[in-house]
């Protein structure tokens, strides 16, 4: 699912590329999560982790330029789109590098076109993620960086790469969520990420980070038909 950003401080401008945006990419079978910001300081202080931002240039307080160099300062690699009814700033968007500069008004053929070969790079580029919900916010997990989650109750603890990242959820919503991804449900508590499994024993499965998952006995064999037919398709 591609996690979009629009940002525009003009509230109604903002809206209409959001949904031309959504219902392109509905056409196109794509999924997708478009959010609407109408500041660049906003959209900056927005936990996400956006694929693609879209950029009117000329906003009150803090443009559309100086907010992409605050972007490209955080390390953002994201795809950044500039929309404006200027072209004055043409040549500033290479210094951010910018993938399109779109002159307003768009039309739809422009913006489908733009859409197309943002997801053919993205696809080119992609990593296997989740979206998961934090206090009214969505966020991205990568699903290679994950060592396993661990489940509380409602409370799940992704482990990972990262550290430890906590949040609510329903254990079957996750286990849908993951489902066909690479995990495996060894134990009541535990969902492991196949891919660092590194060896295993009746009791428990030795990850490549040095960290032990317990096994349930009456999942053992399903967990050893699982890794099993994960190396096989590797």
């Amino acid at each position: 699912m591609l996690s979009i950003a629009v940002c525009d401080d003009e509230i109604l401008e903002c809206c209409n590329m959001a949904g031309r945006i959504g219902a392109l990419l509905e056409e196109m079978k794509t999924p997708c999560m478009v959010r609407q910001f109408n500041s660049g300081r906003e959209l900056l202080q927005a936990e996400e982790d956006f694929d693609i931002i879209f950029l009117d240039i000329i906003m009150r307080e803090l443009d559309g330029m100086r907010t992409a160099q605050l972007f490209r300062e955080r390390a953002y690699d994201g795809i950044l789109v500039f929309v404006s009814s200027s072209r004055n700033y043409v040549f500033d968007a290479y210094d951010v590098e910018a993938f399109q500069y779109l002159l307003k008004p768009v039309d739809d053929r422009k913006l489908r076109h733009v859409l197309d070969k943002i997801v053919s790079r993205t696809k080119e580029h992609s990593r296997d993620f989740i979206l998961v919900s934090k206090e009214r916010q969505k966020r991205k997990l990568f699903l290679d960086d994950i060592y396993y989650f661990e489940i509380r109750g409602r409370v799940i603890e992704v482990h990972g790469t990262e550290g430890v990242f906590t949040y609510y959820e329903q254990i079957g919503v996750l286990e849908r969520n993951l489902q066909g991804k690479g995990f495996c449900r060894c134990h009541k508590s535990y969902l492991v990420n196949l891919r660092h499994v590194d060896g295993y024993n009746r009791q428990e499965a030795i990850l490549d980070c040095k960290e032990r998952v317990m096994i349930a006995k009456r999942r053992y064999e399903q967990f050893c038909r699982e890794i099993l037919a994960y190396m096989k398709n590797i």
